[in-house]
């Protein structure tokens, strides 16, 4: 039987991608069948609708819900049924014997807006101790003589790492590289989280509201943030609400603070954040490290401490000059605790972005037994894109083909709004992941389980093959809408395995100039508006991808082979 249906060809699906609430949407079904029906699924319930017959098949024109929602459809036609493909990435689907997986249609607010400044500028991440030391500040743990040692890896009983040992890089010193940053096209600064914390990465959180004095004081956070407008560099803070420290000020394990913590007293202010399994010695925490005590998100004093109160975290740092906030696992968050904290951020200012750490589709992304959807418009602005970071290392390594690469690059903009697409973090490394470049020079196993890892010393002839990959997957990720994102120190040759060897201090002095001038080039050429705001189409070659971007009758392509070789084409 002749059945067929294109997800992202307007002559099957019109328009094509994610459409907001309201819209009439046209289902096209090539067929020579004598009927077919459309099946649609919304909100838990299931609509049949006779399709009608045309030239060529059967059409049908749905008006999408009122209100925002991932809308499923699919085709049963002469005792067949047709869907998506078996990937679930869209577009051409397959024919089944049985009901088959279904196509979506993301259904979000018309009203829905993200700032302006993301879709149009490039991002870098910091981790502050490893950037550059301004001054000499304390801290807690041991410090690094040597700036360019090796982060330690030191583990725990229960697997972690101890993460205290520090290279003394502060809030001073990426003021002091303000400039360097800017000529790098950067105009955004993602720092991973900057509050008072016992380790060198700071996800275990002692004080929301004091900057860790290791890394300077909320003056010299302000005076950053100052410094860096005038550069057009603006920042955003990492927020870790899934879970406090436990040597805190609001649980307070270790009485290092005056107290009174969850440990120390059920009158506590901060007891009902936490749930305690055996007071005071047994609560759930994070991933079972006992470091990091879990936080009742729907704890009304914990709401009201970080999102609701008149100098709530949320509002308080934004008024200290930042631009929003990026939500450690936001999977782990209560949706409605992301769309609280969203509304709030908008209320102080409507232009301050909120981005997620989510790490698979974020149209529907299922956590905890639930279908989540954060590019409706009531929560974030955009992710972590590291579907695309996964796409592109893959196609680049040889373990996908341009076809496969293409399909999944395709289908993370067909599920999102164009709006949520421009304000992605699109990525190549992270703190959470190896260096790009020590994946790309095809080393071997940069992530193996935390006590199999070590520094690794590539041979010249590894680092050319990943310098050469980098190249051109930096030149890919800003030749499609989002926030190309730098993870400090990519650009300038940094290597490594996984948490902690990701970690490294930035290179100064031992940078790779032709690498730094490889990425400041295709991040100035972002400054074009085919290449912010323009449509993409994505060919698929036997042995290289070319993205195409289209704007008012301009155009700009891009090709990589599976080589790492590739040229821009302006038009």
């Amino acid at each position: 039987m002749n059945l067929y249906h294109d997800s992202r060809d307007e002559t099957y699906r019109c328009p094509a991608g994610a459409q907001p609430c309201g819209a009439s949407v046209r289902l096209f079904l090539q067929t020579d069948a004598p009927d077919a029906i459309v099946r649609f699924w919304v909100d838990d319930h299931a609509y049949l609708y006779p399709m009608h017959a045309v030239s060529g098949g059967f059409e049908y024109t749905f008006s999408l819900p009122e209100k925002p929602c991932i809308v499923w459809y699919y085709f049963i036609c002469g005792g067949a049924y047709y869907g998506n493909a078996r990937d679930n990435l869209g577009g051409p689907g397959e024919i089944y014997a049985h009901e088959p997986p279904s196509y979506q249609i993301t259904v979000y607010d018309p009203a829905y807006e993200t700032p302006a400044w993301m879709g149009d500028g490039v991002m870098m991440q910091i981790m502050p101790d490893r950037f550059f030391r301004g001054g000499k500040l304390p801290c807690r743990g041991t410090l690094h003589a040597d700036w360019y040692e090796q982060p330690e890896l030191s583990l725990s009983a229960n697997g972690d790492n101890a993460a205290n040992d520090f290279f003394g890089g502060d809030l001073l010193g990426i003021r002091q590289k303000l400039p360097y940053i800017a000529s790098l096209g950067v105009t955004a600064l993602y720092l991973n989280p900057v509050f008072l914390s016992p380790s060198n990465h700071k996800y275990d959180t002692s004080d929301y509201l004091q900057i860790d004095p290791a890394f300077g004081t909320e003056a010299d956070l302000s005076a950053l943030c100052a410094e860096g407008e005038k550069f057009g560099i603006r920042v955003i803070l990492d927020g870790v609400f899934s879970h406090t420290g436990a040597d805190s000020v609001y649980f307070n394990r270790e009485h290092t603070f005056p107290g009174p913590g969850a440990c120390d007293s059920k009158d506590s202010p901060y007891y009902s954040w936490y749930t305690f399994l055996h007071w005071p010695d047994k609560y759930r925490c994070w991933w079972g490290f006992d470091t990091l005590p879990n936080v009742d998100k729907t704890s009304r004093a914990f709401r009201e401490f970080i999102i609701r109160g008149e100098d709530s975290v949320c509002a308080h740092w934004l008024r200290a000059g930042t631009s929003g906030w990026r939500l450690d696992v936001a999977d782990e968050l209560p949706m409605d605790f992301i769309a609280e904290f969203r509304a709030r951020l908008k209320k102080e200012n409507p232009q301050a972005a909120l981005i997620g750490e989510v790490w698979d589709d974020p149209s529907r992304k299922v956590a905890y037994g639930a279908l989540r959807s954060y590019c409706l418009g009531d929560t974030l602005d955009g992710v972590m894109n590291y579907p695309l970071r996964a796409a592109i290392l893959g196609y680049l390594l040889g373990q996908i083909s341009p076809a496969d690469c293409a399909r999944q690059i395709l289908s993370l903009y067909e599920n999102v709004p164009p709006a949520f697409a421009r304000a992605n973090m699109n990525l190549l490394g992270s703190h959470d992941k190896p260096r790009a470049l020590s994946v790309l020079a095809d080393a071997g196993n940069m992530e193996p389980d935390r006590k199999y890892r070590h520094p690794v010393q590539l041979t010249p002839e590894q680092y050319a093959l990943g310098r050469k990959r980098l190249i051109a997957a930096w030149n890919l990720v800003c030749a499609l809408p989002g926030m190309p994102t730098i993870y400090y120190g990519d650009e300038a040759g940094l290597t490594g395995m996984a948490d902690p060897y990701c970690r490294g201090t930035y290179p100064w002095g031992r940078e790779d100039e032709t690498l730094i001038a490889a990425y400041r080039a295709a991040a100035l050429r972002r400054k074009n508006r085919v290449l912010t705001r323009g449509d993409v189409r994505i060919e698929p070659g036997e042995e290289s991808i070319k993205i195409i971007r289209t704007l008012a009758g301009e155009k700009i392509s891009f090709t990589v082979d599976t080589h790492g070789n590739f040229i821009w084409e302006d038009a």
